[in-house]
C-alpha cells in the first residue's frame, strides 16, 4: 500500500513538472549535453587526435635532431681540423725516421707532450697514438714509446701509410684485427701533412661512452635508439643496450634495402610505435648517416585509452543520464519557479528569504569590472618593459620574418603611435673622467643606471614617444619616435644631445660620445639603425672629450684615411716581454699608443692597432708553448679588450691582465738559470759580434753544451743562435754603411765577416749589395 502511494506521488510530481515548457526544454538539453558530446569527443579524439599527435611528434623529433646533429657535426669537424693542424706540426718531420728516441729523450718527451695535449683537446677522444716507420723499425707512441715487433701488427700499421687518403675514418679489417684499439671509430692522419710518401700516422680513437652519450642527445625521448652508419649503410655505432641488437638490425636492414624515402616515418616494434628520423654528416672521404628512433607510444597510448574510456563512459552514462538529468532539470527549474511565484501576491509570504540570482549576477559583474581595472593598471606599469623587450627582439633579428603591418600592430599593442611618424636612435657612450677631484660612482652599474635616468628625464622635455635601452656597459640607446610634422629634426636632436652631455658632465663627471642615427619611416629598418649606430660610433676621436657623431659628417671625415701601425715599436714590446721586463714593457706600450694617436685618433683605427698588438702578444705566448686558454682561465680576452674605451685603461689591462700573468707563469714554470745563461750570451754577442763567435764557443763561455744552449736560445728569443748573431751584425753593418765613410771590406771585418762572404750574406738579408744599399740610402736622404 505504501509503495503504491509512493509511486503515485512520483507520477504526480513528474506530470506537474513536465507540463512546464521550460522544464521539458532544459531536460532534453541537459540529456543531450551529458551524453552525445562525450560519444562524439571520444570518436574525434581517437580518429583525428591520434594521427595529429603522431604527425606533430615526428615533426618535433625531426626538428630537434637536426639542431642537435649540428652540434655533433661541429664536434667531429673540430676533431678533424685539430688532427689536420697537428699533422702539419713541424715536430713531425722526416728527421723522426732517423731519430734515436731512447738517446734523444728530449724529442721523445716533446712528442709525448704533444700527443697528451691533443688527447685532452676534445672530449670525444679516447686515445691518441703516433705510429712512425723509423730506420730501426716501426715504433708506436701511446704516448709512451713502444717498438712494434709482431709482424701482423707491423703490417696493420703500415696499411695506414699505403692509404691514398691523408686523413680518413675508413680502415681495412686487418687493421682492426691486429691492433688493440677498443673503439670501432678510428681517425688517422698521415704525417707529415699532405705528401706522397708518408712515414707515419697519427691515430685517434673515439671514446665509446662519450660518443654514446653524445648520440643519445639525438633521441628526445627515453628508451630510444640512435645509429651511426657509413656511406655503405654499414653500422658504425648503436646506442641500443639490448644484447641481441634486434631493433638496430631491423633499422640497418631498412636502410640497406633502400626502403626509406622520407626523412621521418613511423615503425612498430615490440608493441611500441617509434618515430624514426635520419640525416647525414659529411666526413672526410665519406658520408655518415645518423638515425634516431624515439618511442612515441608512451605519449599516444594515453590518447587511445582516454578516447576509449570516453566512449565507454558516455555509453554507460547515457543510461544514468536520464535519471540524473531529471533531477538536474528540476534544480534548474526551481529558481524560475521561485521567481515566478514572487510575482504572485498569494505567494508573497513564501518569497521571503529567497535568493535574488539576478542580484548575484550583478554583484559578480561589478567585482569583475573592478578586477579588470586593476589589471589595466598593472599592464600600464609593464608597458615600458614590454617596449624594451620588443626593441631587443627587433635588433636581435627575432622579428625578421614579420612584415611591416605585423610589426605596426605589435607596436600599437604596446601603445605606440606610429602613424605619420619616423624613427631615430640616439646612442650615449661614457668615456673618461672629466673631473677627477669630484666624487664618482665606483659601481659601473650605478653609473649606467644614473646615465639612463638622466637621458630619460631630458628626452621627455623634447618628445612624447621614446624608450631608453640601458645596455649596462656604460652605454645607453634612446629610441625616438619623431612626428613627420617636425621639420628641424637635426637641430632638435643636436640640442637634446648637448643637454644630455652637459648633464652627464656635471652629475657623473664623465665625458660623453653621442651618436645620432639617420631617420627612417619603416619599422623593419629600425634594426639597420642599430647597426648604423654601432658602425658610426667607432669613428669617435680619442683626443676629443665630448663628441656628437652623425653619419654624413663621419663619412666625409674618414674618406681617404690610411691605416698606420708602428711595427718597430711592436718588435721592441715583444722583445721586452721576452726578457720579462714588465715596467719597461708598460712604457713601450704607452709610446706605441702615442705613435698610433699621432697618425690617427679615430677609434676604429686605434682599436685595430690595439687588436693587432694584442694578437702579436698572444702569438708570442703561443710561440713560447703556453696555452692562452689555460693561462687566462678561459676568459674571452678579445671581448674584454673591445669594451675598453680609454688608452690608459688599455695600457693597464695589457700590462696587468695579459703580460704580467704570462711573465709570472714563465718565471714559475721555466728554468730561470737557462734564461740567465741566454741573457749572458746576448750581452756577450753585443760586445763581441766583430769577433769569430760560434755556438760552441759561446757554450764553452757559459759552461754548457751547444745543444742545451741552442734549445734555450730558441725558447727564450724565438730564433736560432746564428740568426740572432746575423741580425746583430747586419744592424751594425747598416749603421756603419750609413754613418761612416769606411770601405766595404773594412766594414766586413768590423762586423766579423770576410769581404766576399759579407757581400753575399748582406744581400741575402737586406736585398741589396752593401755598396748599392749605401747609395740608395744616401739618395733618399
Amino acid at each position: 500500500m505504501k509503495n503504491k502511494k509512493f509511486f503515485s506521488n512520483i507520477k504526480s510530481w513528474f506530470l506537474n513538472r513536465w507540463q512546464s515548457n521550460y522544464f521539458r526544454k532544459s531536460f532534453l538539453l541537459i540529456l543531450f549535453i551529458t551524453s552525445i558530446p562525450g560519444i562524439i569527443s571520444g570518436i574525434a579524439i581517437y580518429s583525428f587526435g591520434l594521427s595529429s599527435t603522431e604527425n606533430e611528434l615526428r615533426k618535433v623529433h625531426l626538428e630537434e635532431i637536426d639542431e642537435r646533429a649540428k652540434n655533433i657535426d661541429a664536434q667531429f669537424n673540430y676533431l678533424e681540423e685539430s688532427l689536420t693542424y697537428w699533422a702539419f706540426e713541424p715536430t713531425f718531420n722526416y728527421q723522426l725516421i732517423t731519430t734515436d728516441f731512447v738517446y734523444e729523450f728530449q724529442t721523445t718527451r716533446d712528442i709525448m707532450q704533444k700527443l697528451m695535449v691533443l688527447e685532452g683537446s676534445q672530449p670525444l677522444i679516447n686515445e691518441v697514438d703516433l705510429f712512425i716507420e723509423t730506420a730501426k723499425g716501426p715504433v708506436l707512441f701511446t704516448p709512451y714509446l713502444n717498438h712494434i715487433k709482431e709482424g701482423e701488427a707491423q703490417q696493420a700499421y703500415l696499411s695506414l701509410l699505403e692509404s691514398s687518403k691523408n686523413i680518413t675514418w675508413d680502415h681495412n679489417e686487418e687493421f682492426y684485427q691486429n691492433t688493440e684499439y677498443p673503439s670501432d671509430l678510428i681517425l688517422t692522419h698521415q704525417i707529415p701533412g699532405v705528401i706522397n710518401s708518408p712515414f707515419g700516422a697519427i691515430v685517434v680513437s673515439i671514446d665509446n661512452e662519450i660518443l654514446m652519450r653524445t648520440l643519445e642527445t639525438l633521441t628526445p625521448y627515453s628508451n630510444g635508439v640512435t645509429l651511426l652508419m657509413n656511406e655503405n649503410n654499414e653500422l658504425l655505432f648503436s646506442t641500443e643496450t639490448a644484447s641481441d641488437n634486434s631493433f638496430t638490425n631491423k633499422l640497418v636492414s631498412m636502410f640497406s634495402s633502400e626502403d626509406v624515402t622520407d626523412r621521418s616515418f613511423q615503425i612498430d616494434w615490440n608493441d611500441k610505435t617509434y618515430s624514426v628520423s635520419y640525416g647525414t654528416f659529411d666526413r672526410v672521404g665519406s658520408e655518415w648517416t645518423y638515425v634516431s628512433a624515439a618511442p612515441i607510444s608512451a605519449i599516444t597510448t594515453p590518447i587511445i585509452t582516454i578516447s576509449k574510456v570516453i566512449l565507454i563512459a558516455s555509453l554507460t552514462v547515457l543510461g544514468l543520464a536520464f535519471l540524473l538529468t531529471w533531477f538536474a532539470s528540476n534544480r534548474l527549474y526551481q529558481p524560475i519557479r521561485n521567481l515566478a511565484s514572487s510575482f504572485t501576491p498569494t505567494n508573497s509570504s513564501s518569497a521571503k528569504g529567497t535568493k535574488d540570482e539576478f542580484k548575484q549576477i550583478r554583484d559578480r559583474i561589478d567585482m569583475l569590472t573592478s578586477e579588470s581595472e586593476q589589471l589595466e593598471k598593472r599592464i600600464t606599469r609593464q608597458i615600458p618593459q614590454l617596449r624594451q623587450n620588443f626593441l631587443i627582439q627587433l635588433t636581435k633579428g627575432f622579428l625578421y620574418d614579420f612584415d611591416e603591418k605585423a610589426l605596426k600592430r605589435r607596436m600599437e599593442n604596446y601603445r605606440w603611435n606610429v602613424d605619420d611618424q619616423s624613427f631615430v636612435l640616439l646612442d650615449i657612450q661614457l668615456t673618461g673622467m672629466c673631473n677627477k677631484d669630484k666624487h664618482t660612482y665606483e659601481d659601473e652599474s650605478l653609473i649606467a643606471f644614473a646615465m639612463a635616468n638622466i637621458a630619460e628625464d631630458l628626452t621627455k622635455e623634447y618628445l612624447e614617444q621614446y624608450t631608453v635601452l640601458n645596455q649596462y656597459d656604460m652605454t645607453a640607446t634612446i629610441f625616438l619616435i619623431v612626428p613627420n610634422q617636425i621639420t628641424n629634426v637635426t637641430e632638435l636632436l643636436e640640442q637634446l644631445a648637448n643637454d644630455i652631455t652637459t648633464a652627464i658632465n656635471r652629475v657623473l663627471s664623465r665625458y660623453v660620445t653621442i651618436t645620432i642615427s639617420s631617420k627612417t619611416p619603416k619599422i623593419k629598418d629600425i634594426n639597420f639603425l642599430f647597426e648604423e649606430i654601432g658602425r658610426v660610433k667607432r669613428f669617435r676621436d680619442f683626443n676629443k672629450q665630448n663628441q656628437i657623431l652623425m653619419l654624413n659628417e663621419v663619412e666625409k671625415e674618414v674618406t681617404g684615411q690610411k691605416l698606420f701601425y708602428p711595427f718597430e715599436m711592436e718588435k721592441e714590446i715583444i722583445q721586452c716581454i721576452r726578457r720579462g721586463r714588465i715596467n719597461e714593457t708598460e712604457e713601450l706600450i704607452r709610446q706605441f699608443f702615442d705613435e698610433l694617436l699621432n697618425n690617427s685618433t679615430k677609434e676604429v683605427s686605434v682599436q685595430a692597432g690595439i687588436m693587432q698588438l694584442y694578437s702579436a702578444i698572444q702569438h708570442e705566448i703561443l710561440h713560447s708553448g703556453v696555452d692562452p686558454v689555460v693561462l687566462y682561465k678561459g676568459r674571452n680576452m678579445y671581448a674584454e679588450l673591445s669594451q675598453l674605451r680609454e688608452i690608459e685603461w688599455v695600457v693597464k689591462w695589457l700590462t696587468e691582465q695579459v703580460i704580467t700573468p704570462y711573465i709570472t707563469f714563465l718565471e714559475d714554470n721555466m728554468n730561470m738559470e737557462l734564461k740567465a745563461v741566454v741573457d749572458k750570451i746576448v750581452s756577450y754577442i753585443e760586445e763581441h759580434y766583430m769577433e769569430d763567435i760560434s755556438l760552441e764557443s759561446c757554450a764553452e763561455y757559459v759552461d754548457t753544451t751547444p745543444y742545451t744552449l741552442s734549445k734555450a736560445f730558441k725558447k727564450v728569443h724565438g730564433v736560432n743562435f746564428i740568426d740572432y748573431l746575423t741580425k746583430v751584425r747586419m744592424t751594425k753593418a747598416k749603421e756603419l754603411l750609413l754613418q761612416t765613410n769606411m770601405k766595404i771590406n773594412e766594414i766586413a771585418e768590423a762586423v766579423g765577416y770576410r769581404h766576399s762572404y759579407f757581400n753575399r750574406i748582406f744581400k741575402k738579408h737586406v736585398g741589396l749589395p752593401p755598396s748599392q744599399y749605401r747609395k740608395s740610402s744616401a739618395s733618399n736622404l
